[in-house]
């Protein structure tokens, strides 16, 4: 340890009631001086009582070490191998002593006041999921997430994403989840909710939370006042191994949530989704992509069984009260589809969502 560090004496726990313990759990994989700049930010941000858990799933990098090094209070937790975003969490999730919990990525860094706004929010509104308002760290004029939203077929996607910020003031409201990016919200309702899904293993793993949330009656908000700013992708980007997890996880996510009457009254719906993604990953050549994604599915039949079995004899609220809130627009990002293509696809798949409430009787 540092014994030199300015961070030494900085952000030591203390037990107050009106400046509560806020566990702040960063996954780390490689992220280099990423992960550096975070914990800085969150040294420098205004809200001090808090315990910053960094849960390492075996970089070879060597950034989780130097971190450790130049901010001696923070808990290391070095698994030996990578646990990938979901466990790692769970992992750090079980370690945090705080009355609240944030997830934050290590790609982030944090404004002055992001935490008291998530607080007050919390405070004013009650239990849920808090996200703030995330801004593209290279472009601090541009959207990278004000909400995340998704549709009936399974796809979730952040609102305004590359749009300019216009400063205009904006209102607190709900979403459909809060992104992985950033959330904060209880340790009590983390218990009632359940940890990450580690079959996930990363990708729609804050759809996940945010659907199980919403089927136990706990909303989802969007909070304007809390702003930090994102790197996104900084790992695996658009790649053929990000597009495999993406899918897999959006199928796994509806075979889980929906009851099998939902499912059922909808398949046909989802059939042509299937075919409309098969015809995408073949012209992107990624088709083994698509390919993996659907054996991995039926290899484990058992666990999205039993998986469904369990939300199943968990939900409270129903899929369509559920539902009447999901997007039918769809936000694909034109640098992977192209303008031309994006008209196309978003086009088709609002027609198939809007076909499935009426099928479901969703006004």
């Amino acid at each position: 340890v540092n014994r030199n560090s300015k961070y030494l004496n900085s952000i030591i726990p203390i037990m107050n009631e009106d400046k509560p313990l806020v566990s702040i759990i960063i996954v780390n994989y490689n992220a280099g001086l990423l992960l550096r700049d975070c914990i800085e930010s969150i040294y420098e941000s205004n809200y001090k009582n808090v315990e910053i858990i960094v849960v390492d799933n075996d970089s070879k990098d060597g950034s989780h070490l130097k971190c450790k090094n130049l901010f001696p209070n923070i808990v290391l937790i070095e698994n030996k191998k990578n646990l990938g975003y979901c466990e790692g969490n769970n992992v750090g999730i079980l370690m945090a002593k705080g009355k609240f919990t944030v997830i934050l990525n290590p790609d982030t860094k944090v404004t002055d006041t992001w935490l008291d706004e998530l607080l007050d929010a919390y405070q004013n509104i009650g239990p849920g999921l808090f996200q703030p308002k995330i801004l593209a760290l290279k472009d601090k004029k541009r959207i990278s997430n004000r909400g995340n939203m998704q549709t009936i077929l399974g796809f979730g996607f952040a609102q305004d994403r590359g749009s300019f910020e216009n400063n205009q003031s904006e209102k607190i409201r709900k979403i459909n989840y809060a992104s992985g990016t950033c959330f904060l919200t209880s340790t009590e309702i983390i218990k009632k909710i359940g940890l990450f899904d580690p079959f996930l293993f990363l990708y729609h793993d804050d759809l996940d939370l945010g659907w199980r949330a919403a089927q136990i009656g706990i909303s989802s908000y969007y909070i304007p006042k809390s702003i930090i700013l994102h790197v996104e992708s900084y790992s695996l980007q658009w790649s053929s191994r990000k597009f495999y997890w993406l899918e897999r996880n959006r199928k796994y996510c509806l075979k889980t949530h929906y009851s099998k009457s939902t499912y059922n009254k909808i398949s046909f719906n989802l059939f042509l989704v299937d075919a409309l993604v098969f015809f995408f990953y073949l012209s992107k050549g990624l088709l083994g992509a698509k390919i993996k994604a659907e054996l991995d599915l039926k290899k484990n039949k058992k666990i999205i069984e039993q998986r469904y079995e369990e939300l199943e004899k968990n939900k409270r609220i129903s899929d369509i009260e559920i539902i009447t809130s999901f997007s039918d627009e769809i936000f694909l990002p034109e640098n992977v589809f192209g303008k031309k293509i994006y008209r196309i696809y978003n086009n088709i798949l609002t027609s198939l969502s809007k076909s499935c409430k009426r099928k479901l009787g969703v006004s």
